[in-house]
């Protein structure tokens, strides 16, 4: 979704930083032979994540929803020389896919990769992170900002994807098999009002949300 005309978008994004290589051939093949490819994060959003990551310069990154792996890669470019970026997804056909570009980049060793649901794989995991991502089932949205939260580090950031739903967030009603717009209202209204956290929300594509912990 674009909230500005398509010209100035294409401004914006050709005033932007470029696409690396790497990230060029992972976006080809991804829509070349992977289902759904408009859920790839793309050059301007990723280059969005990318600057992120940079500013937090985190240690440990958290990632629901890998997919093809582009979105892990852009946020692996920010992460300290002896960091680690942990990423979940429950789509088993897609780990070699990601695999083979998290180690043709230079951070091959410092991604690891779960399969499952991630509200029960993130409780096992013995670290706390500066920086996650949720990019996944949007009916969950809450329920990974519940177990996440006393993970997050003091200064640490969490990035939503989404969160403006192509603006249905604004409706009232809804269809009986629409349970992901009810649950991201839901979700931006727990962010609003959660006290440990501060919260800015971007019209960029189909919405980031920018949460610090305090």
């Amino acid at each position: 979704m674009h909230f500005i005309p398509e010209n100035l978008d294409d401004y914006v994004v050709s005033h932007s930083e470029n696409e690396p290589e790497l990230l060029q051939e992972l976006n080809r093949e991804t829509y070349q032979k992977i289902l759904q490819p408009r859920m790839l994060s793309g050059q301007y959003q990723g280059r969005i994540l990318s600057m992120f990551s940079k500013l937090v310069n985190p240690k440990n990154i958290l990632e629901i929803g890998t997919y093809t792996g582009y979105s892990a890669l852009c946020l692996a470019e920010g992460m300290q020389s002896n960091g680690v970026l942990h990423t979940i997804d429950v789509n088993e056909e897609l780990v070699d896919f990601q695999r083979k570009y998290f180690d043709k980049s230079g951070y091959g060793k410092q991604i690891h990769q779960y399969l499952g649901n991630a509200l029960e794989i993130i409780p096992k995991l013995d670290t706390t992170f500066d920086l996650v991502f949720i990019d996944a089932d949007k009916e969950n949205y809450s329920n990974y900002f519940n177990v996440i939260i006393d993970k997050l580090n003091t200064g640490g950031i969490i990035i939503s994807d989404n969160v403006l739903w192509s603006g249905k967030v604004l409706e009232t009603t809804f269809k009986k098999y629409d349970t992901s717009t009810p649950a991201l209202i839901e979700y931006n209204a727990l962010l609003k009002k959660d006290k440990r956290i501060e919260t800015v929300v971007l019209p960029i594509r189909d919405g980031l949300t920018i949460s610090r912990k305090i």
